[in-house]
């Protein structure tokens, strides 16, 4: 599964999602339905969306384009990791880039940052985002890789 292949093959299906993101960890790709989080520069229900079985799903979390707070760390992670989580897309920061690199993960952010977020439980699970020019919603589907990240409104495959 390459991005480039996908929008080939079904551009009237796909909307690329027009962020300079960054890439983090080993995983060289994913594909899978979405769940939102909309919040800014506090990750209180990112962590329990997180702490929930993924079933593959990737998580979107529309932090407000914000990169002055971090909004995942390597313990999340993690947690998203062993609660089967396919990966992440922010559009904020992450913090512990460095050991997120290294994990058997992928996650999309636009930038780093070394302070962690607020702890307050400001935001909503589940809701439209709007993320690069594109409406992301619960039960979407996104595909992306080292060229970018694709929404679909249905499974491609």
């Amino acid at each position: 599964m390459k991005t480039a292949d996908l929008i080939d093959d079904h551009a009237e299906r796909l909307s690329f999602v027009h962020l300079p993101f960054q890439r983090f960890g080993l995983k060289p790709h994913f594909a899978g339905q979405v769940q939102t989080v909309q919040c800014f520069e506090d990750n209180t229900l990112v962590r329990a969306q997180l702490e929930t079985a993924g079933d593959d799903r990737i998580l979107v979390v529309e932090g407000g384009g914000s990169t002055r707070i971090a909004l995942l760390g390597d313990m999340l992670a993690q947690l998203a990791i062993d609660n089967g989580w396919a990966g992440i897309v922010l559009n904020a920061a992450i913090r512990d880039s460095a050991e997120i690199a290294q994990m058997q993960t992928l996650v999309f952010a636009l930038a780093t940052s070394p302070i962690k977020s607020a702890k307050d439980g400001w935001g909503k699970v589940g809701c439209p985002v709007h993320l690069g020019g594109v409406t992301i919603r619960p039960g979407d589907w996104l595909y992306a890789d080292a060229d970018g990240v694709l929404c679909a409104k249905d499974r491609l495959f």
